[in-house]
């Protein structure tokens, strides 16, 4: 029987928690030109030098509030997933799981992929938002082997999905576990990018943070008119008042960065008077250190802090059953 490959890619984790595990992750990470995209020698030594010497430390203490005895939350999800899309798909197809950061790295398992000489590939990057420093550089690291095999299969790449009915019932299904109404607000909040990575997509008319991107334009890969549209789409399905929910972009490192900034925004909301708040975090389909810390601890502190009862993080999509469907149909689909 003739099969097909599929690849799913996913961000990436340390091995531990522990600084000796995450300084080697951070450099990994942090030295992609897609995320620093800064000339080869001045990423090298702001990175190498001034970054990861200092940020490992912190960032070791964030990933030990995420540690459960599986291990990291976005590996073991992600393998979940992939044994549950490979029970889906069945014998036609053979799943396989890479993370574009550490282990299992794109190289090792597209040298297990090219052993089985598939005559098609479908290369899977798990984020609906099309962003270069996100689905752009798993697909470049694929392509960079794939293009050195003699013999190069048939290749299809999903590159974004935020428009995906079944990706939008599946972040509609986790919503339904929670009392809409019980919130003052409801917050979907999206990583952020540098402006710059936006107005490099070299869209026409684009504005970066002056555009208004709730009117999704023609091109599908702004990665911030990619997230006003799931938002959009999703707040029509959950029927939304929209003046009870907002967009937001958290994990900023400058002002120079997509706005509202999620930070200020909790901020606002808890100094205008909400007291409850629920987040949505629609760009993550697995749990990780950016919604279980940084959104569930580092937000509800905050909102706390500035007069608010709570703020609850609705969990990623991860091994939702509609997800799981959602995801089999893309493949098949592709």
């Amino acid at each position: 029987m003739k099969k097909t490959g599929v690849l799913l890619i996913n961000l990436g984790t340390p091995d531990s928690p522990k600084v000796k595990s995450v300084g080697p992750y951070l450099l990994e990470f942090l030295n992609d030109a897609r995320v620093i995209d800064l000339p080869w020698l001045l990423r090298k030594l702001i990175v190498n030098v001034f970054i990861v010497p200092i940020r490992m430390f912190g960032s070791a203490k964030e990933y030990q509030k995420l540690w459960t005895d599986k291990g990291s939350p976005l590996l073991y999800h992600s393998l979940d997933l992939q044994k549950l899309i490979q029970e889906e798909l069945g014998d036609a197809y053979d799943v396989h799981l890479a993370m574009r950061y550490n282990k299992p790295s794109i190289k090792s398992v597209l040298a297990e992929m090219k052993k089985k000489h598939y005559e098609e590939i479908i290369l899977f990057p798990l984020y609906p938002q099309y962003a270069s420093s996100s689905s752009g550089t798993a697909i470049e690291k694929a392509m960079q082997y794939i293009s050195k095999w003699w013999v190069i299969p048939n290749l299809k790449i999903v590159s974004e999905f935020y428009e995906d009915e079944g990706y939008i019932e599946s972040v509609v299904a986790r919503a339904q576990e929670f009392d809409l109404e019980s919130y003052d607000h409801i917050l979907f909040s999206y990583h952020g990018l540098p402006t710059r990575h936006i107005k490099k997509c070299d869209i026409e008319g684009c504005k970066a943070n002056e555009c208004d991107c709730s009117l999704v334009n023609n091109n599908h890969f702004c990665y911030r008119a990619n997230c006003f549209s799931t938002t959009n789409k999703v707040a029509e399905k959950l029927k939304l008042d929209p003046a009870k929910y907002s967009v937001c972009f958290q994990s900023r490192l400058d002002n120079k960065w997509l706005t509202p900034f999620a930070d200020r925004e909790v901020e606002k909301l808890a100094e205008s008077g909400a007291k409850r708040v629920l987040v949505f975090s629609p760009a993550f389909v697995s749990d990780c250190l950016e919604t279980t810390v940084e959104i569930g601890e580092g937000f509800n502190e905050l909102f706390m802090e500035k007069g608010g009862d709570s703020l609850e993080l609705v969990p990623s999509l991860n091994t939702h059953p509609r997800w799981i469907k959602a995801l089999k149909e893309m493949i098949l689909k592709a």
